[in-house]
Order: C-alpha cells, then structure tokens, then sequence
C-alpha cells in the first residue's frame, strides 16, 4: 500500500501534537486513536515498539464520498501512523490514490490525497 510519509525529528509526543495540528488546518479531525503498543501488551502480553494509529476524517470529504458510493465508508476515517523511526518519529498516511484504482471516487481520491501531502507538507523538517 502507498503512503504519504515523512520522518520528523520530534518524539512521538511532540509529533502527535504537530500532525494533529497540521490535520486540523486541513479540515481533518481524529476520530480515533489506536496505542497498538498498550494493546498488545493488554491483550497478549507481548511488548513491541510503539506504534500508535490515529483515525482521521475530513467530514466535507467523507460526505461527497459516501454520496458518490456509500461502500466508501469501509475506507474511513484515513489511517494516520506514528511509530519511532531513526532521527525522530515516522508519519505514515494512507494514501487514498492507491486504495481507489478507479470509477468516479478517483477525483475526490486525488483531492484527498492533496490534503494529506499538505499536512505531511506542515510537520517539522529535520
């Protein structure tokens, strides 16, 4: 699957509180919050390095998709990924152009898409 990254020289803390800002900019809210790391631990006692996901929506877009095909909805909200990475912390979108490869969602894909480069776009550079 294709992404939309970039590896920004903050702790996951700090980059959590930039990408949530940058999401917001764009219109996007978290809808959820996934610690994979705590739940592993919980569920079946096994440590691994953090790995938090963040479930990102954009109502306005999440609405023109449903309107144009309802089974749009198994696509939401968008997988925002931060996990430790050399140099600071790894911020992984999943990138709507390669989750639809065709029909008449590809434009608000692209658009989509547009947006999430911007956020990536507004997180610190190293």
């Amino acid at each position: 699957m294709d992404a939309i990254e970039t590896v920004v020289p903050l702790d996951m803390g700090e980059a959590e509180v930039s990408v949530r800002a940058a999401l917001a900019a764009e219109g996007f809210g978290v809808l959820t919050e996934i610690d994979v790391a705590a739940t592993l631990k919980t569920k079946l006692d096994i440590d691994r390095p953090a790995l938090k996901i963040l479930g990102a929506c954009n109502p306005r877009v999440a609405h023109r998709a449903l309107e144009i095909d309802p089974s749009a909805s198994l696509l939401l909200p968008c997988n925002v990924v931060l996990e430790p990475a050399a140099g600071g912390t790894r911020v992984a979108i999943a990138d709507p152009r390669s989750l639809l490869d065709g029909g008449d969602l590809v434009p608000l894909a692209a658009e989509a898409a547009a947006m999430l480069v911007a956020v990536v776009e507004a997180l610190p550079r190293s």
